[in-house]
C-alpha cells in the first residue's frame, strides 16, 4: 500500500496536484500508508460501512429477542387442549405472533426515515419489549450522527451520550460493540469538510462495473483496456456538469410551444 500510494502522489506531483483528503473503507492496511506518505492527512471512514455494520448488529439484537420469546412459549402435549391448558395456548399463540411481526417488519428497525404507518407499527409489535425501543431510539442517534448540518465536534459529543447510553444495557453493550470502534471517529470527519467524500461508494460502484464487464468483455480483462476503461469514466465524471447543464437547457428548450 505505501509503494502505490507513493507512485500515486508522485503522478499528482508531476500534475502540479496536492490531496486534501481521503476517503477508505474500515480495512487496516490504510491508516499507516496514509500516515507515512501524506502524514496528517483528513482520513475519512466510509459512511456506509460504519452504518452497515451496525445495521447488521441491530438486526442482530432483534433475532435475539425473538430467540428468547421462542424459548418462553409453553410447551404442550399432543391432541387437542383441555380446558386448562386453553390459556397456555392463547400465550403460545399470542408469542408466535409477536415473533412472527419481529420477522416481518425487521427492517423498521434499521430504516432511515419512518413514516406515521411504519412508526405505529413499530410502537405495536414492540409493546412490552422496551428494549427493543431503545435500540431503534439508538439507531436514530446514529443516524443524526451523519447530519451534515452539524459539526464534527457536536457529532462526537452526540456519540460520546449514545454511547454512555449503551452501557447502561448490557446486553447491547456487547451486541453494539462496533459503536465503540474508533473507525466511528473517522466517519465524522467529513462533517467539517465539504468537499471531502462521506462514502466511497463511487469507487466500489466502478470496481463492481470492471468486475462485470470482465465476465462478459474478454477484452476488458487486460490491463491496458482497465486502465483506459478507467480514464473513460474520470473523464465522464470530469463532464458531468456540463452534460447536467446541456440536459436541463434541451429539456427547457423542447418545453417552449
Amino acid at each position: 500500500m505505501i509503494a502505490f500510494f507513493g507512485r500515486f502522489q508522485n503522478t499528482l506531483q508531476a500534475r502540479h496536484l496536492t490531496v486534501q483528503g481521503i476517503t477508505t473503507d474500515g480495512s487496516a492496511l490504510y491508516p499507516a500508508a496514509i500516515q507515512a506518505v501524506w502524514g496528517d492527512l483528513p482520513h475519512q471512514i466510509c459512511e456506509f460501512h460504519i452504518l452497515k455494520d451496525l445495521n447488521q448488529a441491530i438486526l442482530r439484537a432483534v433475532a435475539q429477542v425473538r430467540k428468547q420469546l421462542a424459548a418462553e412459549q409453553p410447551k404442550l402435549g399432543r391432541g387437542r387442549p383441555t380446558a386448562k391448558q386453553r390459556k397456555l395456548v392463547r400465550k403460545r399463540q399470542h408469542l408466535q405472533q409477536k415473533i412472527s411481526d419481529l420477522f416481518e417488519h425487521r427492517y423498521l428497525f434499521v430504516q432511515h426515515h419512518l413514516t406515521a404507518t411504519e412508526r405505529a407499527t413499530l410502537q405495536r409489535i414492540t409493546r412490552g419489549l422496551p428494549l427493543l425501543r431503545v435500540v431503534r431510539q439508538i439507531m436514530d442517534e446514529i443516524y443524526r450522527l451523519f447530519d451534515r448540518r452539524c459539526r464534527t465536534a457536536t457529532a462526537l459529543s452526540k456519540l460520546a451520550a449514545s454511547r454512555q447510553r449503551v452501557q447502561r444495557f448490557t446486553t447491547l453493550s456487547q451486541i453494539l460493540k462496533g459503536l465503540f470502534s474508533s473507525n466511528v471517529e473517522k466517519a465524522l470527519t467529513f462533517l467539517d469538510d465539504r468537499l471531502l467524500g462521506a462514502t466511497s461508494n463511487a469507487v466500489e460502484r466502478g470496481n463492481r462495473r470492471y468486475r462485470k464487464m470482465q465476465k462478459t468483455i474478454y477484452r476488458v480483462r487486460t490491463y491496458a483496456q482497465i486502465v483506459a476503461r478507467m480514464a473513460l469514466d474520470l473523464f465522464r465524471d470530469a463532464m458531468m456538469l456540463l452534460r447536467s447543464t446541456i440536459l436541463v437547457s434541451l429539456h427547457a428548450a423542447r418545453a417552449k410551444p
